[in-house]
């Protein structure tokens, strides 16, 4: 009978304090923990101890410059959540590769879609190798000349070997992985991280945010084409020689309560989602059995905004089950700082400010007095030898409690977008200082408070308008009738032409009916934000997500101006 991989390690633990990612690797190699698969009921279909592991990417290793691959190519590998995904990955960064994650086809829904921007990375990152299970080779190679590539098929079809590549060592400067923004953009982003920079975060986050110790277990439901999932769930883990259980994402969407039936089971301890993963948990719970929660002493929530809402019916819904509200772990980063940057202290839980809306819309962050207040989640202090700043539009820095820009620096920064030195310039100053792309302020207590990204800033007639604020009021107006994630608010013309438009998601037929949703919809919008908005109906799901599960404002807007919603 298959068991899973055991939590003790059966070898001293070692907090990622390693100079290169090979160098966790071969410590690992020891371990009797590993990495645990199951399947969509919640059944154990792999378990893959680390000596196994290791061994298997040396193999896979070898085979890669079996079929003639040089050091320093790009190997694209289509990141499925199962065993082979692992084993192409560190092989690849053992034979001195550059591995390039690449999304699944379910994230995208449309096929044609998924392929181009498939072929859009491949394109960027001058894959020389795809690397793709069986069942997707077909869609993800579609929009490729595949004759060009030195191989394109399942890690099983390489050229065999009778001998695995022996222990391998690079530069610690090198580049360890490209990992691409999540997006449908025509110019998806290639975010190079060196194994430098890669050790520093897991270091910093494994002894400091996380506090990593003998007794914990991972449980993870992200997909691993996104660096939460990457480098949070599949590259911490091992170096820090810790057992993790993993449940497709698909798997997790279709059925939510496995991800807590999976940390019950496995008694996990470490599991992380984004704040609409907790969302789906409390609404979706549905169980038969007993469910012992009291083991989770670190739930993580970072990758968009924080709903204070979604937090608090989590807890209400699970705190029966032994879950403790004070495990909640908010945080801030992004994959151009490899992956996290700000964290609260362990055990305390999450907290909010409420901030005057009209206050803020001039770029001052002060206490809501009434009616009129926004609501954002602290997000922690930044990860030792880490800075940040908030800077105006003039490059002036911020007093605290001042809404701006925020600027990070510190030894977890990429380095660069690869194949795009405007960009990187644009982005990454000289002096190491990296423009986030998203505002927010710092406490006086020096928390970081995350109101929004700069792009999708809403600014009409002198006002700086989030459109989370128009959307979150509105979820909370339609409660009762519409899921969350059924708005988006964005900004259409210029000047005295510029509106404000907002897309509700609709099941109604009833044309009526519609035209009553959507009066009411401007109607609470004009209450509620003093705006008058633009609203127009869209079909239930219509509205575009990245692949990590984001609202894309930015495409929806695209989709407006093509005339494609009601």
């Amino acid at each position: 009978m298959l068991k899973k991989t055991p939590t003790h390690r059966g070898l001293s633990l070692r907090r990622a304090n390693f100079k290169t990612f090979l160098e966790a690797l071969d410590y690992a190699a020891n371990a009797r923990s590993g990495m645990d698969f199951y399947g969509p009921r919640g059944q154990l279909m792999h378990a893959v101890p680390y000596a196994e592991l290791i061994q298997g990417c040396r193999v896979t290793a070898a085979r890669l410059l079996a079929a003639g691959i040089t050091p320093g190519s790009r190997i694209g590998i289509i990141a499925d959540t199962s065993p082979d995904f692992i084993l192409a990955f560190t092989g690849t960064l053992y034979a001195g590769l550059i591995p390039c994650p690449m999304p699944l086809p379910k994230a995208f829904g449309d096929r044609s879609v998924y392929a181009k921007q498939i072929a859009r990375i491949a394109r960027v990152a001058g894959i020389s190798v795809l690397i793709s299970p069986e069942i997707f080779a077909e869609v993800a190679g579609a929009e490729i000349d595949v004759t060009e590539l030195r191989y394109f098929g399942s890690l099983d079809e390489l050229p065999l070997v009778d001998t695995p590549l022996a222990q391998n060592t690079v530069d610690p400067e090198s580049i360890a992985y490209l990992q691409f923004s999540s997006g449908t953009t025509s110019a998806p982003k290639g975010i190079a991280v060196t194994h430098r920079a890669l050790m520093a975060n897991i270091e910093a986050m494994s002894t400091h945010a996380l506090e990593v110790n003998e007794n914990d277990r991972g449980v993870s439901w992200l997909p691993f084409y996104h660096d939460m999932g990457l480098v949070g769930n599949m590259m911490l883990p091992i170096a820090n020689q810790l057992s993790v259980s993993y449940l497709a994402t698909n798997d997790f969407v279709r059925r939510p309560a496995l991800w807590l039936k999976l940390i019950s089971d496995t008694k996990g301890t470490i599991s992380y989602s984004p704040s609409f993963g907790y969302q789906l948990a409390a609404r979706a719970a549905r169980f038969k059995e007993p469910l012992d929660l009291s083991h989770w002493r670190m739930a993580g929530i970072g990758g968009d905004a924080i709903k204070p809402s979604d937090l608090q019916s989590f807890t209400e819904v699970y705190a029966p089950h032994g879950f403790n509200e004070s495990s909640f772990l908010p945080s801030y980063g992004m994959a151009e700082l490899t992956l996290g940057m700000t964290f609260t202290k362990l055990g305390t839980g999450w907290s909010s400010v409420d901030l005057d809306a009209t206050a803020l819309e001039a770029g001052e962050a002060i206490p809501a007095n009434g009616h009129g207040k926004a609501t954002f989640v602290l997000c922690g202090k930044p990860l030792p030898n880490h800075k940040l700043q908030i800077r105006d539009v003039n490059e002036h820095i911020l007093k605290n409690g001042q809404c701006g820009r925020i600027m990070a620096h510190g030894p977890s920064m990429m380095r660069e977008y690869y194949n795009d030195l405007p960009l990187t310039r644009e982005s990454l100053a000289e002096d190491g200082w990296l423009d986030t792309g998203d505002r927010g302020f710092i406490t006086d207590a020096g928390d970081l408070v995350i109101t929004g990204r700069n792009k999708d800033l809403i600014i009409l007639n002198g006002r700086n308008i989030w459109p989370q604020d128009i959307e979150w009021n509105l979820e909370k107006v339609f409660l009762d009738r519409m899921r969350e994630g059924s708005f988006a608010a964005f900004n259409i013309g210029q000047g005295s032409e510029e509106h404000v438009v907002v897309v509700a998601e609709c099941r109604e037929q009833d044309e009526s009916k519609r035209e009553a949703l959507r009066e009411e919809v401007r109607r609470s919008v004009k209450i509620n934000n003093a705006l008058e908005p633009i609203v127009v109906l869209g079909r239930r799901g219509q509205l575009p997500r990245t692949s990590s599960g984001k609202l894309s404002r930015a495409e929806t807007r695209k989709i407006y101006l093509a005339g494609a919603f009601d």
